[in-house]
């Protein structure tokens, strides 16, 4: 992390929460006490940031000890209010496509998806506040910039998210070898989203629950799924295809 895309201080990072900064990720010293600090963990648990417990030599390694127990590392990007976001893109497009991803941890997975996403044409991307990658200088270059010229969101819930777009006749579609239909067999010339999970685990259960479809790559050879990246791009490419022609 570079300097620049740090700040320093309980005081600085409350102002920070407060000007609704991009804030990717919070490192705190564990064991941290006082009226500030307590100030401080309210306006977290409010904002629904990421929180990393920490000894102090972590700290000391990211800003050369002068960090007073509290660094906050910010995104290069702004992100979008969702609902904002999405009534524009519904009043703008007939025919959106959108992306979301169930907590994709890798950076460098995330920059590949976000420049295919870019090129395929996705209005927006939308991601989890809890156990999603953030956006660094890694996602922003393996992105090839493409992150300053899509749209990003990040919300609470994932859930709550398909429940609206479910409501605003958008199709959300599921990535997941836990079906029996292809990815050729998928209507995706219509107002869609498509959900890609994360690189271990895939869709969380509860989630693939609410889909209205879901789909899978046909695998011909010996390993069983595809990087997330990869597939990513295959399904944004099918859903290119079918709208195009």
């Amino acid at each position: 992390m570079k300097k620049n895309q740090l700040i320093y201080g309980i005081r600085a990072i409350i102002e920070a929460i407060d000007a609704q900064k991009p804030i990717n990720k919070l490192f705190l010293q564990k064991g941290l006490k006082g009226d500030l600090y307590k100030e401080l963990e309210v306006k977290i648990r409010k904002s629904g940031l990421s929180v990393s417990y920490v000894p102090i030599e972590k700290l000391n390694r990211l800003s050369n000890n002068n960090h007073q127990g509290a660094i906050a590392q910010i995104s290069p990007v702004a992100f979008h209010n969702f609902e904002t976001l999405i009534e524009k893109i519904l009043q703008e497009k007939k025919k959106p496509l959108l992306l979301l991803l169930d907590q994709v941890t890798d950076v460098r997975n995330f920059g590949a998806i976000i420049r295919t996403a870019e090129c395929t044409g996705v209005d927006a991307i939308i991601i989890p506040k809890s156990g999603s990658a953030p956006i660094t200088e890694d996602t922003v270059k393996t992105s090839a910039g493409a992150a300053f010229n899509i749209p990003i969101s990040k919300v609470d819930h994932l859930k709550d998210v398909i429940f609206y777009l479910q409501a605003s006749d958008i199709t959300v579609v599921g990535a997941t070898e836990k079906t029996e239909k292809s990815i050729y067999e998928i209507d995706f010339n219509t107002p869609l989203a498509i959900l890609m999970g994360s690189e271990e685990k895939g869709i969380s259960p509860s989630i693939l629950k609410i889909l209205n479809a879901s789909a899978k790559l046909p695998l011909l050879g010996e390993i069983g799924s595809l990087n997330v990246s990869v597939a990513c791009g295959v399904f944004l490419y099918e859903a290119l295809r079918q709208r195009i022609n």
